[in-house]
């Protein structure tokens, strides 16, 4: 079964029902029955028009709770709107997609929730630990937008700052590892680009670019992850940081500085530098500055604290890191390696064992492991 191109698919078909006159939550149970049919008929028959498959069994499915739901009469006008045999319009709505589900309705964060669930592909696990919050209270949160946008009509657009946290978080999110998303937020912010301008929506293409243009780089042959200052700079990708860096200077030429475009020179500062040891740390504290006025987050504050340690030594930035919660994610491995780089090797190895039981992933949490294994190997010798 192809994982890849199920979710490829998904975003075009909800759009379809959504233009037919699904509202999107019945729309959205209606393609996820079909993903799963999908999952249990493909193997053995797979269609020979994977889109129009799944438009008409999603199609039939929402037909089918329609006719069970109060309005089942007014719902069952739209059976003769049922898409015609053969293959599905070759048209791409995801963009589209995601300002619809960015609804003046809901809330921004409950918007960037519902979207990242129905569109994105990601898992309410994973949304749950973009937000920082537990799994339950983000099921919550997603049921609540669910209830809000019943009946709607998706003819309002929401704003382009709600649909650049989506992107930004869908990106991420296939960085990580996790899910393959990456690639597609690109594809998607490029046409945002294209069609909008914006110096954030800029910004926001050079931060993906710059932090893409690294990707072959960041773990091993065997799938263990290669830390940025251990990375061979040679296989960056020198076209993605220079087209990365010339829409980020068009933007900052602007004087309209926003988050992304801070995120995207600390990014273009890490890229600029031939080796580790020539990162400006000192500029890159003052882009954190920046951004720490522009989003107060805990998230830019604990990655200021590790550009503080470098720029200024690790008890600056174990100071800097004293003034966070502890039980923020990648806390301790944070505070783990300015405790090494402070010499303090026995709290060092404890924090990185720490740190790989909370870690979100299976790389992660074995490069921590192994972090924490070298010093106490160290500490014996």
């Amino acid at each position: 079964m192809d994982e890849v191109l199920l979710r490829s698919l998904t975003p075009s078909v909800l759009g379809i029902l959504v233009r037919r006159g699904a509202d999107f939550a019945a729309a959205e149970d209606a393609v996820q029955d079909a993903l799963v049919e999908a999952v249990r008929v493909w193997p053995a028959d797979p269609p020979r028009d994977p889109k129009g498959w799944l438009v008409t069994v999603a199609w039939r499915r929402f037909l089918d709770a329609a006719r069970a739901d109060t309005a089942r009469r007014r719902r069952e006008d739209l059976v003769d709107e049922k898409p015609a045999p053969g293959p599905a319009p070759a048209v791409d709505d995801t963009l589209q997609l995601y300002f619809l589900c960015a609804h003046p309705s809901l809330t921004p964060s409950s918007a960037v929730a519902l979207t990242l669930r129905a569109v994105g592909g990601l898992t309410t696990r994973q949304i749950a630990q973009a937000y920082l919050v537990p799994e339950a209270t983000m099921a919550q949160r997603i049921s609540r937008a669910k209830r809000t946008v019943t009946g709607v009509r998706f003819d309002q657009p929401g704003d382009v700052a709600t649909v650049l946290r989506v992107l930004y978080l869908v990106f991420n999110e296939g960085y990580s590892g996790d899910v393959d998303l990456a690639a597609e937020a690109i594809r998607l912010t490029r046409q945002l680009a294209a069609a909008i301008d914006h110096p954030e929506v800029a910004g926001l293409l050079a931060l993906m670019l710059l932090h893409h243009a690294r990707r072959a780089a960041r773990t091993a042959p065997d799938g263990s992850l290669i830390p940025l200052a251990e990375q061979d700079r040679r296989r960056w990708d020198t076209t993605s940081i220079a087209e990365g860096v010339a829409i980020l200077q068009a933007a900052l030429a602007r004087d309209q500085l926003g988050e992304f475009q801070a995120q995207a020179a600390i990014a273009a500062l890490h890229a600029d530098a031939p080796t580790a040891e020539e990162t400006d740390w000192v500029q890159i504290v003052e882009w954190y500055d920046e951004l720490t006025r522009l989003i107060d987050s805990p998230v830019v504050r604990l990655n200021r604290a590790v550009a503080v340690g470098q720029a200024d030594g690790p008890r600056a930035g174990l100071a800097a890191l004293a003034a966070l919660d502890d039980s923020l994610p990648r806390h301790a491995a944070v505070a783990a390696y300015l405790h090494e780089r402070d010499g303090n090797l026995a709290t060092a190895a404890r924090l990185y064992a720490e740190a790989a039981q909370k870690a979100p992933n299976l790389a992660e949490r074995d490069h921590l492991t192994r972090q924490a294994a070298r010093l106490n190997t160290r500490r014996c010798h």
